[in-house]
């Protein structure tokens, strides 16, 4: 059979925007239907949620903070290789990538270029689509205002334009081996749609849950701040309007339609996953947009597999991650999962299996964008979640435990409730252990020296003293050990400090190999 795997992507979709979590005035039959038809993941959940380090992770099958991507603007490393250059390494020649991409490290629309590992016939981030436009149409396709004024043709989006180009790619590739993934810009703003989907939510509340009057009292200092004038508001008539954001959403889901209809028609056995790459708060404790917390409104995303032989309309409950993506994509195509990668494959749930596959899930957030200041600079968080408990580190502010399953709006912080603590503490030893295991860049002993852990170790300048090196063997050279020079035998091991003592072996050895070159420099005089 061949192997075929598509993968759908938008941009900003709640996991409550797609009507088959729950909410059918969502008008997303297409992506019902892929629900009906395969598994629904009821508690996935971004890496970050911001555009690029999402991106980077999912992409990458590394965090953030270990591929480099960790805020927008900022590119992955340059040894730090994709899904796509991996399955082209390993004999999976056709590997597209069509839509919007945001890990190159340019600006929002990207850098028209098409990176290693994708098809250059079919590359097209936003770059490409504004090149298309005059600078009117530039200017205008940035602007909700013109779906006031006008009715936005189809052609004239990104999403229409991305999806004629899937479609092609699909007919030309249907009897090939493939991987490619379709990437919309849509919903998020400016959310450009045409009608009737430009005014099918003029008139609709989005269900607003309680924590839209969170009134942030016993939440995080930077919390307070991004909420701004917004905690002064009375919010007990609120109504929560978003008419050209769902209107969009809709169309989105549109758009996606005609890709399936094409799968259905040309690829049959292909797998299908949608996601998501973040959500958006909606005013959700009195925050917009996204951001630095861990809050379920915009790191829980939609996740939806459709396989082969696979079951119809399951439900896995526990809880996944982007970072499981690749590995499960890789998995799929029949290749090996690298040491590098930081999730597992997923697929035993991609195939119906309900035993659970993680402990626990994590997520992070370093910064909104490397080159403005409008979303709070620098607010570096850490975050673990285990189906139930939800602990967050925000290293500068203030951290956060919510109970999900009593408190699923996440309105009371229990970080410093005695009844909780051991839980806390639990998931705080294991968020620790995770960032020495991804070798997190920012880890050290703030992380674990919280105000509330009674029981934390007295700061120390080499904190814990391990050292964990790259495992990218299969493009690298193994990494020599910095306290022999040799290739390192263990990954992650502690690093030896101080005096390095030497065995009277070594000196035997050492002798011997001068004693032999000096007879050899003698005889040859």
């Amino acid at each position: 059979m061949k192997k075929q795997v598509i993968l759908l992507m938008t941009d900003s979709t709640r996991w409550d925007m797609v009507g088959a979590y729950g909410n059918p005035d969502m008008h997303t039959p297409n992506l019902d239907r892929l629900a009906a038809e395969g598994v629904r993941f009821d508690r996935a959940y971004t890496c970050q949620p911001v555009c690029g380090p999402a991106r980077c992770a999912l992409f990458t099958g590394q965090y953030p903070h270990s591929c480099g991507g960790w805020t927008n603007s900022v590119p992955i490393y340059d040894n730090c290789r994709t899904v796509g250059q991996r399955l082209r390494d390993n004999g999976i020649r056709n590997t597209a990538f069509i839509g919007k991409w945001h890990v190159d490290g340019g600006d929002y629309f990207g850098t028209g270029r098409c990176p290693a590992g994708w098809d250059p016939a079919y590359w097209y981030d936003m770059h490409c689509y504004l090149q298309e436009l005059t600078p009117e149409e530039r200017r205008l396709s940035r602007k909700s205002a013109l779906m006031e004024y006008r009715n936005v043709d189809a052609e004239f989006t990104f999403a229409h334009r991305v999806s004629d180009r899937a479609v092609e790619y699909l007919a030309r590739h249907a009897e090939e081996d493939f991987f490619l993934a379709v990437s919309y810009d849509e919903p998020h703003d400016p959310s450009l749609c045409p009608e009737p989907y430009a005014s099918m939510f003029r008139d609709y509340d989005f269900p607003a849950g309680e924590n839209v009057r969170d009134d942030l009292r016993n939440k995080p200092r930077h919390q307070r701040i991004w909420a701004g004038e917004r905690l002064e508001e009375d919010r007990s008539g609120l109504r929560v309007r978003a008419r050209w954001y769902l209107g969009c959403n809709a169309f989105a889901d549109h758009e996606m339609g005609r890709v399936l209809h094409a799968i259905r028609e040309k690829c049959p056995d292909a797998m299908v996953i949608y996601t998501s790459d973040h959500g958006d708060f909606l005013a959700s404790h009195r925050l917009f947009a996204k951001g630095p917390a861990a809050y379920d409104e915009i790191t829980r995303i939609p996740l939806i597999v459709s396989m082969p032989g696979g079951p119809r309309g399951e439900r896995y409950p526990h809880p996944v991650s982007h970072i499981d993506l690749a590995p499960s994509i890789l998995a799929y195509m029949g290749l090996p999962v690298p040491r590098l990668l930081e999730g597992k494959s997923i697929l035993p749930a991609f195939g119906g299996a309900k035993e659970r596959m993680h402990d626990a899930i994590f997520m992070e957030f370093g910064r909104y964008e490397i080159d403005h200041d409008g979303f709070g600079g620098f607010q570096p968080m850490r975050a673990v979640f285990d189906g139930r408990y939800k602990l967050t580190v925000n290293l500068l502010s203030d951290d956060e435990l919510y109970d999900l399953k009593k408190d699923p709006d996440e309105m009371e912080n229990l970080i410093d409730r005695e009844e909780t603590a051991e839980i806390r503490d639990r998931l705080h030893d294991r968020l620790l252990v995770w960032m020495n295991e991804t070798r997190d860049p920012f880890r050290g002993y703030y992380w674990e020296r919280r105000p509330w852990r009674k029981d934390a170790r007295e700061a120390a300048w080499d904190y814990t003293g391990w050292t964990r090196q790259r495992e990218n063997e299969e493009y690298e050279e193994r990494q020599y050990d910095y306290d022999t020079g040799l290739p390192m035998e263990e990954a992650s091991r502690p690093k030896k400090t101080g005096p390095k003592r030497i065995s009277g072996e070594e000196l035997r050895l050492w002798d011997a190999r001068r004693t032999g070159e000096s007879g050899k420099e003698g005889s040859g005089a």
